[in-house]
């Protein structure tokens, strides 16, 4: 199926090429001053597939660094997505991007996003990502989400009992994401039941994936599949939403179990509530959100501890004494996750050395000057988080894995960006801290383990993950 999409990419650029070939080059650029160095590649389809095909091969970080060194190591131009687009680069190009933040630049998405996130409100999902932004912190923050470690810990719990115990070799990366996927529905709309969840998993993949893809809206595309996935979904939360109505109204449900009861019982600064099928549209991205890239770092953290084993007796003594101190049958809390400092460490550099965010899109909404190139209004702006993470101007010896450099006060501003920056923070920061922590809790208290197929190849589509999944094999801790 993957080489009919390309084909059939090819044939369409095909087509076009020559009646777009005038049309691209007259408008190539209508500003009078000096444009960013760089290429725009294919008409219509820029350096998109130069920029996709390396990260599907394992090396994201190549189209950056051969632009760098190329063009500029501060700023390059492209064409991405159908956009005219410049990358910036290294700390200072994403303390320009975090800090101007609707005032210089504002987020950006390709229009197919709204194909897949129709709101019933006729707005567009940059529109619909502004108001979740003011809602979530609330829900989101530390303090609120203390309440909920011990929900994380008994899932964990039973997650590790069905799928990895009693078991000789796993598949890392499915298991994780079922962990993740899981822990989200509990979270944000309290859907606990295993066969419940299993119902929403298979359409999350398939929107997922379908995505990032190429937007080409015919049957059998990735990106086809993907809206169907959604209807699918949408469906199915809807229903959810109207029961949770009555319950909240009955009793039987309450203001703080979740996500959802926050959504349904939030109104806006005009009063006004959100309309079910949009609250199904922002629990669709967040639990896209609340799982992909975490199951990404949960999946690392366990490639990374296979092969150093010097890391992961590290992380073992320090769990095994928050295990230790427990009462049996008593869950984690709050003051557990404080003393996993190491492990957060260790966590962290596996973020750093395989970011789940490769970095993301901004939109220039003026002109402006950036390092002595003009950038003009409707440019697309990316970031990169290799840009710094692989940078031995930022980290001596990137390659090396050294949990250290996290120590203190850790690396220096914006170098250091796994959940972005400034007002885009992610807001889910504090959350996946905390998933990724009682994950690691629950796996090296029951298993050492060995990578079944050392030198497994890692892709980018659009996070790393292994290309096999990461098969393993476990060895039970035996005290």
């Amino acid at each position: 199926m993957e080489f009919f999409y390309m084909s059939l990419l090819g044939l369409f650029v095909s087509s076009v090429f020559f009646s777009l070939n005038f049309i691209f080059y007259k408008n190539k650029s209508s500003s009078s001053g000096t444009l960013p160095p760089g290429k725009t590649g294919w008409p219509v389809v820029g350096e998109t597939l130069e920029f996709l095909t390396t990260g599907w091969k394992g090396y994201p970080e190549k189209f950056i660094y051969d632009r760098m060194a190329k063009y500029s190591s501060k700023v390059f131009r492209t064409h991405l997505l159908g956009e005219k687009a410049a990358v910036f680069c290294g700390a200072a190009g994403n303390k320009f991007l975090f800090s101007n933040e609707n005032k210089l630049v504002q987020a950006w998405w390709p229009a197919s996003f709204d194909k897949v996130f129709p709101s019933s409100n006729q707005t567009s999902s940059k529109e619909e990502a502004i108001k979740m932004r003011k809602m979530l912190p609330n829900f989101l923050k530390p303090e609120a989400l203390q309440r909920y470690i011990g929900i994380m810990d008994h899932i964990a719990q039973r997650h590790f009992a069905d799928d990895w115990e009693n078991k000789n070799e796993i598949v890392v990366f499915p298991l994780a994401k079922k962990f993740t996927f899981w822990l989200a529905c509990r979270l944000f709309v309290s859907v606990e039941d295993p066969n419940h969840v299993a119902k929403f998993a298979d359409p999350f993949d398939l929107l997922a994936s379908g995505l990032i893809s190429l937007p080409i809206d015919l049957p059998g595309t990735p990106f086809n599949r993907a809206i169907k996935a959604s209807n699918f979904i949408r469906k199915e939360l809807v229903a959810i939403i109207k029961q949770r109505k009555l319950d909240l109204a009955e009793g039987k449900a309450s203001p703080t179990q979740d996500i959802l009861s926050h959504m349904l019982l939030t109104s806006d600064e005009n009063g006004k509530f959100m309309h079910e099928l949009d609250i199904a549209d922002k629990i669709l991205g967040l639990l896209i959100g609340g799982h992909d890239t975490a199951s990404s770092a949960c999946t690392f953290v366990i490639k990374f501890l296979a092969e150093l084993p010097e890391v992961y007796e590290g992380v073992y003594k320090e769990q095994i004494e928050i295990a230790k101190a427990k009462s049996p049958g008593e869950l984690l809390n709050w003051e557990d996750i404080k003393k996993m400092k190491y492990s957060w460490n260790v966590a962290c550099e596996v973020m750093r050395l395989a970011p789940p965010l490769q970095g993301a899109f901004r939109e220039a909404i003026t002109d402006f000057i950036y390092n002595g190139f003009e950038i003009p209004k409707g440019w697309k702006l990316y970031w990169s988080a290799n840009s710094t993470h692989r940078n031995p101007e930022f980290f001596p010896e990137p390659l090396k894995f050294d949990p250290s450099r996290f120590d203190g006060s850790g690396p220096a501003p914006y170098t250091f960006v796994p959940f972005g920056g400034g007002p885009r923070m992610c807001p889910g920061k504090e959350y996946a801290r905390l998933e990724i922590l009682v994950f690691m809790h629950h796996l090296v208290r029951r298993f050492k383990w060995e990578k079944i197929i050392p030198d497994e190849k890692i892709v980018v589509n659009p996070m790393p993950i292994p290309a096999k999944g990461l098969p393993v094999r476990l060895y039970p801790h035996t005290a």
